[in-house]
């Protein structure tokens, strides 16, 4: 049989989500803690790959057994992993139901403190003495929202097949003390929200105009956009798949 686990993770500790070689990633603690409880050996597929130090408030994996899962599951998982992991339920799903290649979409939010905060420093990027210009920055969005190649926001060597993307939403907004940016689309390139936000930042310095962001996009070519945002403020917020 076939389950999902819907979790999130601080990934300050990590390489990741993915597994990597001589490195902690959220991956092999999750498939360490269920091959322990379950005792037998088990490989999980994540929604996502996100990059050292991103975060997950809400991502799902899936994984195989034959076994009846045990009781209070979840709860025998939390009380195993890292406070830095949390476990928020499990159920079964139909065999062809895929954690990655069935997600029809995902969210991502990205978080700016304008300042420094001892309270932020792993949860955003913080642009001291720099006012960003909001509403000329959402003009690039509008911009951004007319195309589907992406080249030009793609890390450089990435084993993309396409760098076709359809964006359902790019948005800037205030909120308390921060600045987020909410960016929704049905697959995202490696690295491609973060050199989002870091050209997006360079149109709110007023060191580049909204409508450059066309010739950017066209060049599709990494060197024509912006430096990628430092990975601590971004998080994954929400996969959504056609049944739930």
């Amino acid at each position: 049989m076939r389950y999902f686990i819907e979790f999130s993770y601080n990934g300050k500790n990590y390489f990741g989500y993915q597994v990597q070689p001589n490195q902690i990633s959220v991956q092999e603690a999750l498939e360490t803690a269920l091959s322990t409880i379950l005792r037998e050996k088990i490989k999980t597929t994540g929604a996502g790959r996100t990059d050292t130090g991103v975060h997950a408030k809400k991502i799902f994996a899936h994984f195989d057994t034959e076994k009846n899962l045990p009781p209070q599951l979840s709860e025998r998982l939390n009380a195993f992993l890292p406070p830095d992991i949390s476990i928020h339920c499990i159920f079964s799903v139909p065999d062809e139901l895929h954690a990655r290649f069935s997600a029809i979409y995902r969210t991502y939010e990205y978080y700016i403190y304008q300042g420094k905060s001892p309270f932020h420093t792993d949860f955003s990027w913080q642009l001291r003495k720099k006012k960003l210009d909001v509403d000329k920055m959402n003009e690039a969005c509008k911009i951004l929202l007319e195309y589907e190649d992406f080249s030009s926001f793609a890390k450089v060597g990435g084993d993309n097949k396409t760098n076709l993307c359809n964006l359902y939403k790019a948005e800037w907004e205030v909120v308390g003390d921060q600045l987020k940016f909410t960016i929704s689309a049905n697959r995202f390139l490696r690295n491609m929200v973060r050199a989002i936000v870091g050209t997006m930042v360079d149109v709110g310095l007023g060191k580049l105009h909204p409508t450059d962001l066309r010739a950017i996009i066209e060049n599709k070519n990494r060197n024509s956009a912006g430096s990628s945002a430092p990975p601590q403020g971004l998080f994954l917020v929400d996969v959504g798949y056609p049944h739930f």
